[in-house]
């Protein structure tokens, strides 16, 4: 029976800031490691919890248990993919390990966020959080707001609002047309909360990972996210001027906000859709190269062409009937489109769900013939 000292890097410093790679098993090597990072960086608090790690497990040995320590490290970008890269590596660790218990080391509730992913693999016997000292000097104000402001995370919160916000001032000012500052800033600052908001650092996180990895093991999914991703800006920058012009004509007080927004979907809802299609056509042409291609894989690119028909044909039928065209001659043409767009999109619908529910069985089926012969 072995108790384990667990330390935990989730941001990568050790990898980072003194290039050490984890796992780091034993007394000697984590002190080496922790020497190597408190040189390459005085001020990280990760030293300092190998440092209290090494020293719990002095302790154990004293008392004649058996127990040894062990540091993991995730990610810089901090959250699923640094708590997979932890996860496995201790996954890694006790399967060629018997270990019986362990003592979780922290340096604050950063790290202390993976107790519940240690706890599911091995029982928690204690929780210790090393906590650095300082004199009453590096507690002044300006320290600390130094110190916060040089930490990645916290500037990126604070500076690219305030930088953005300048920015787009700054491009308003010189387009002399300071008005529009104030809804650009508010459009730019609206965008970012609901970016922070619905904490997409992840999502896009795993995009840029997935995005590394198709490049490095060349797949065909590299080149068709381009693709998408340029004609979502095209289609974005194609909503914008078009939403423009009819903003310096009339303004949206005379076609109403409603109308302008049907605008720019009806002006870009195909765009959108061929951009998925395009992500979504290289990862089937990377399944059908790596032989796990099945048939359902074609139901979602079928369920956003339904999609994109019925946007298309509502909002073509909505501009109709509003004030934006004032032609009531076009409006039984229009509701016609809207009629076929819906017929249509159950039909594919109804395709994409009847190829979804195909048995992934059936169609490794040997045909009729081809099986042995009776004698």
């Amino acid at each position: 029976m072995q108790t384990l000292v667990i330390c935990i890097d989730r941001d990568n410093d050790l990898g980072e800031k003194a290039n050490v790679i984890t796992p780091i098993i034993g007394r000697e090597d984590n002190i080496d490691a922790a020497v190597k990072l408190a040189t390459a960086d005085p001020e990280d608090s990760d030293s300092n919890t190998i440092f209290g790690g090494v020293n719990v497990l002095d302790e154990l040995l004293a008392k004649g248990l058996d127990a040894q320590i062990i540091t993991f490290a995730g990610d810089k970008n901090v959250g699923v993919i640094s708590d997979q890269k932890i996860s496995s590596q201790l996954d890694a660790f006790l399967s060629e390990n018997e270990i019986t218990n362990a003592i979780f080391i922290s340096d604050g509730a950063e790290d202390e966020t993976l107790l519940p992913i240690v706890q599911s693999r091995i029982k928690i016997d204690s929780v210790k959080r090393i906590v650095v000292k300082q004199s009453a000097n590096l507690e002044s104000t300006y320290y600390i707001l130094k110190n916060a402001l040089n930490d990645p995370k916290i500037s990126q919160t604070f500076f690219v609002p305030l930088g953005l916000a300048a920015l787009i001032y700054a491009i308003f000012l010189l387009a002399r047309y300071p008005e529009g500052a104030i809804i650009g800033i508010s459009a730019a600052i609206g965008m970012y909360m609901l970016y922070r908001g619905f904490n997409l650092d992840q999502p896009f996180a795993l995009l840029r990972e997935r995005m590394k990895d198709s490049f490095y093991e060349g797949q065909m999914t590299f080149v068709t996210y381009t693709i998408a991703a340029i004609l979502g800006v095209i289609a974005t920058m194609i909503g914008a001027v078009t939403l423009w012009q009819y903003h310096i004509t009339g303004g949206s007080w005379y076609y109403g906000i409603v109308t302008l927004i049907t605008v720019f979907i009806n002006v870009t809802i195909w765009w959108y859709v061929i951009a998925i299609l395009f992500a979504d056509i290289g990862k089937m042409v990377d399944q059908k190269i790596s032989e796990s291609f099945t048939i359902k894989e074609v139901s979602p690119a079928l369920f956003i062409i339904a999609i994109g028909l019925l946007f298309w044909g509502a909002s073509t039928y909505i501009l109709s009937v509003s004030a934006f065209t004032g032609d009531t001659a076009s409006n039984e043409l229009s509701l016609q489109y809207f009629v076929y767009s819906v017929v249509g999109a159950i039909l594919i619908a109804l395709l994409g769900i009847k190829i979804s529910m195909t048995s992934p069985s059936s169609e490794k089926l040997p045909k009729k013939g081809k099986g042995k012969t009776k004698k």
